[in-house]
């Protein structure tokens, strides 16, 4: 079972190597010639300042304004230590203390670029707050899903009413809420209990240095915990750990989906 990283795992990353860059100098890179990797190699000579994640991207700032945006895709794995017998290897940097980080990328659904003076573009450009900022209200989420009568994983999945939820944890939220993911509109109170699931689910993910299914480890290349916490997905056709009905998948706008056809009602 294969999953993009979703904040919790980003976020684990970020946390293990914001010690290891800030203030670090890089000053040798390479990468694939992929467009998709090569702006690996523009910030040499620049001094990491701040390791910042933004829904499911890293944001490795240095010290001209300049940011390294790097997305992780479904199999990518960023980590100290670059491996030059990896096949896989995208991308590394060499810093001024004599180490290495290196991009992996089994599938190449990864993606590095640079970005100027906070200036971002595709999905980064239109991320909705972050869960865990006092902007994350659960107004804001109610205002946001009745703008749309898209079914609401997918409106989740968008990133615009809150970034970082992705498959795993939408499902997570949505049964925590006990509230049907392929629901197309929402009350103010199922709005309240969604906020509140939504948050409780990430931070659970991160307490557990996020969920490995198949292909995510951290930084340290330690698997995360988090798939021992899950009460939905990943669990089609066992019993809700609720009600003991059997769990059910389906396919929501193209995306796998597990629930409890008893817990969760639309």
């Amino acid at each position: 079972m294969t999953s993009v990283p979703e904040l919790p795992e980003v976020e684990t990353i970020r946390r293990q190597l914001e010690p290891r860059l800030v203030g670090r100098a890089i000053v040798d890179a390479g990468s694939h010639p992929s467009p998709k990797f090569t702006p690996a190699i523009e910030l040499v000579g620049a001094t990491f300042e701040a390791v910042r994640r933004r829904g499911k991207f890293l944001l490795l700032g240095v010290d001209d304004d300049r940011e390294l945006v790097i997305h992780l895709g479904m199999t990518g794995r960023l980590r100290p230590g670059a491996d030059f017998d990896d096949p896989y290897l995208r991308a590394w940097w060499r810093l001024d203390d004599g180490a290495t980080i290196g991009f992996s990328d089994v599938r190449r659904f990864g993606r590095i670029r640079v970005a100027y003076n906070h200036r971002y573009d595709g999905t980064l450009a239109v991320l909705g707050p972050e869960p865990f900022d006092d902007s994350f209200t659960p107004d804001h989420l109610y205002r946001s899903l009745r703008s749309s009568s898209r079914h609401l994983k997918t409106q989740l999945l968008s990133q615009r009413p809150v970034a970082g939820v992705g498959n795993i944890y939408a499902d997570e939220a949505c049964f925590r809420a006990g509230i049907h993911p392929a629901t197309r509109r929402i009350s103010r109170p199922r709005a309240t209990a969604l906020h509140e699931a939504i948050v409780h689910v990430l931070r659970q993910g991160v307490d557990n240095g996020g969920t490995t299914l198949r292909d995510y480890l951290d930084a340290d290349g330690r698997s995360g915990a988090n798939q021992h916490h899950l009460h939905c997905y990943g669990r089609y056709g066992e019993p809700c750990v609720d009600c003991g009905t059997v769990l059910r998948r389906s396919t929501i706008d193209g995306r796998t989906t597990t629930w409890c056809p008893t817990c969760q009602t639309r």
